[in-house]
């Protein structure tokens, strides 16, 4: 019997749990360390393996895009068995995975067959994009309709994190030094968001981590009204102090603890942000 097959990439950072529940097929992006080796991330290297490499051999790794010949790949097997296919992985101004995606999607001949849309976020910013199209797969929508729902709910979803110290982002290239130095002797934990398909610093609370914690934890407060609390994530990068379990306490005095789901970010975020990384994603009604 025909099916819709969804796919993503392995900066959803959705949980296994979330994963198996909504057969959900997950690609995964290339991690390589100069002289420490080629990973997929998500399958042989995790965040704790990023920050311990990057400490034996003091370099960040390169996060690589999924390939056109991979993507084919994979929609090859499903293609042949009859299936239909819905991709959504991260954003076009992040990496260059949509674009192999519509490319390896052009490949094919029915292309009625297909649905490849640009969720325009990471992390589990695009996880719930994922989640929702799960949803009206289940619900009996026909791709085209899947297609054009999740491409309405894109802009409403609400991506930031908590970045704790600017290492990571400098190693990177990401900012200067002297930003860097300056933010360390302010003590800023920048904010980051995802503002027109890109990541950008829109915060820079001064003092103590939590502060830029609790910034966030207001303005999901004063989201609330305007919220689908259906499905709400705290997604970190590890090494966190427990301030997962803090947010979650917190959250939970507003919407029901079913809805709210801790994940542990991938080598994406780690690769780019760093250790001690959190943020709280959802989705705006309007």
């Amino acid at each position: 019997m025909k099916e819709i097959i969804i796919f993503t990439d392995s900066t959803c950072d959705l949980s296994k749990d979330l994963i198996e529940k909504y057969k959900i097929k997950v690609l995964p992006l290339h991690v390589t360390f100069d002289n420490g080796g080629q990973y997929l991330d998500g399958v042989d290297i995790f965040c704790e393996d990023v920050y311990k490499k990057q400490e034996e051999l003091n370099t960040l790794p390169k996060t690589g895009a999924i390939n056109v010949s991979e993507f084919m790949k994979a929609f090859e097997e499903e293609y042949n068995k009859g299936n239909d296919i819905f991709y959504i992985g991260i954003g076009s101004g992040l990496s260059s995975s949509f674009n192999n995606a519509v490319i390896a999607s052009k490949e094919f001949e029915d292309q009625s067959r297909f649905a490849i849309v640009d969720g325009q976020n990471l992390s589990t910013g695009t996880g719930l994009l994922v989640i929702k199209a799960c949803k009206f797969r289940d619900e009996g929508m026909s791709l085209k309709d899947i297609k054009e729902n999740v491409e309405k709910l894109v802009p409403l979803v609400s991506t930031k994190f908590c970045i704790d110290r600017l290492d990571y982002l400098y190693k990177g290239g990401r900012c200067s030094g002297m930003t860097m130095i300056f933010a360390h002797a302010l003590k800023i934990h920048p904010i980051a968001k995802i503002i027109n398909n890109k990541l950008v610093v829109y915060k820079k609370p001064r003092g103590k981590y939590v502060n830029a914690v609790n910034e966030q934890i207001e303005e999901f407060k004063k989201d609330l009204p305007n919220m689908d609390t259906s499905c709400v994530f705290i997604t970190h990068s590890g090494r966190i102090d427990d301030f997962d379990k803090y947010i979650y306490d917190e959250l939970v005095k507003y919407i029901p603890k079913e809805n709210i789901h801790i994940t542990e970010a991938g080598c994406t975020v780690c690769s780019h942000c760093g250790p001690k990384t959190i943020g709280i994603l959802y989705i705006l009604n309007s």
